[in-house]
């Protein structure tokens, strides 16, 4: 803090007390008797002694004979007797003939006015340095407490965790140089939390990626030992492609167990799109019907707006439905609508209520037909994802008969 104002402070009380010490002894010697005045007066009575108009009238004083009867007066409010003169703390000196001159005293008038004026110049002493009082304690206030009290506020927002409000630097105060580190601190925390944060986001993107991604092989692995099993008429071969399906399904359990684990607290999954011929759309449509179920279909030639990994993803995941929910044959129609290639892929399955239909793109949502079937419910949320991720949507239909989707993909 700077020592300036509290120099300063206390450099103006120091004045005004000696200030105050120097007026008071000042007044006190005024009201002391005039002793060069006294001596003119005396001496004026002395030498012009019975003629009382050539009498000095400097002070007022008044005159008793060797009787100590009064003889002459310079005024009505003097001391007209040798006791009272006394009582009065008047002047008395003698003068010729065995004469009393009594000088006047007004020391006690003098002393009342005096304390009156020194009341009056205490009480503005008192008002001005109660005034400087104040200022100073809201300079302290301003410069000390606020200051301390926003660098405790901002620790507690810090421990908190809220690490996107600055804390506001006041260089030339008492705090500034702890305020400038305390606010380099948050920097620091909230850039570290956001690397952190990235670092997590991308091993759980990773996890989520390839544990989905495997069950399309091992899907296809299971349908061929299934295949095999009906083929063989040998008993040992038969249990051995038993043995691979059920591995298989434990494969497919765990891949879905870590999936669940890791999607559910992936807040963003990166998606980068960009420009791609149709006939990649085709070869990725026959890539996820690994099971051969589509019938035969075109795609208009366009160029689209994908991440061809991500509208892989979204192709498996649709067609992973039909074959888990409907095991039917599969159609496939696309067709351009505007800015938009529309891939509709339905099957011929008991499909889902209409009121359910809302519900299937959020998170963990499976349709009422679907609880004896394994699945986390992320299919089609992803689905839907990765599509508007891209620009793109998806749309579910019911269909008289089984259930559609419908993938809008962005024509650039």
């Amino acid at each position: 803090m700077k020592k300036t104002p509290l120099i300063v402070f206390f450099a103006i009380s120091i004045f005004l007390e000696v200030g105050l010490t120097f007026y008071f002894a000042n007044r006190i010697d005024m009201a002391k008797q005039d002793a060069v005045a006294v001596n003119e007066v005396l001496m004026s009575v002395n030498e012009n002694f019975g003629d009382e108009e050539k009498y000095s009238t400097a002070l007022n004083y008044s005159i008793l004979d060797e009787n100590r009867v009064l003889i002459y007066k310079t005024s009505e409010d003097v001391s007209e007797s040798l006791n009272e003169a006394i009582k009065n703390s008047d002047t008395i000196l003698g003068t010729v003939g065995g004469c009393l001159l009594l000088i006047h005293n007004d020391i006690p008038s003098k002393i009342e006015s005096i304390k009156r004026q020194i009341f009056v110049l205490i009480f503005c002493i008192s008002i001005v340095q109660l005034i400087l009082i104040l200022i100073f304690f809201f300079y302290i206030k301003k410069t000390v407490t606020d200051p301390f009290k926003k660098m405790n506020d901002f620790a507690v927002r810090v421990a908190g965790g809220d690490l996107d409000i600055p804390l506001s630097l006041d260089k030339g105060r008492a705090f500034g140089a702890f305020t400038e580190s305390f606010d380099l601190m948050r920097s620091e925390l909230k850039r570290s939390k956001v690397a952190e944060k990235k670092a997590n986001d991308d091993k759980k993107e990773m996890i989520a990626k390839l544990s989905h991604d495997i069950k399309t092989p091992i899907a296809s692995i299971k349908s061929t030992s299934e295949i095999g099993y009906e083929l063989t008429k040998e008993d040992r071969t038969k249990e051995l492609f038993n043995s691979i399906n059920i591995k298989a399904d434990q494969i497919t359990n765990l891949a879905d167990n870590l999936f669940h684990s890791s999607i559910k607290d992936i807040t963003e999954i990166d998606v980068n799109p960009s420009r791609y011929e149709s006939e990649t759309v085709k070869e990725l449509i026959k890539n996820s019907d690994y099971l051969n179920r589509a019938c035969d279909f075109e795609v208009p030639k366009c160029s689209v707006y994908i991440d061809k990994l991500r509208l892989q993803q979204a192709f498996d995941n649709v067609f992973m439905n039909s074959y888990k929910y409907a095991n039917t044959e599969i159609y496939v129609r696309v067709k351009a609508a505007g800015d938009y290639l529309k891939i509709t892929i339905g099957d011929y399955g008991p499909g889902v209520p209409d009121d359910e239909i809302p519900l299937l793109k959020e998170k963990y949502k499976r349709g009422s037909n679907a609880f004896e079937k394994e699945g986390a419910g992320l299919g089609l949320y992803l689905a839907n994802y990765f599509l508007n991720k891209m620009n793109g949507d998806l749309t579910i239909d019911r269909p008289e008969e089984g259930f559609a989707v419908t993938l809008g993909i962005r024509i650039v």
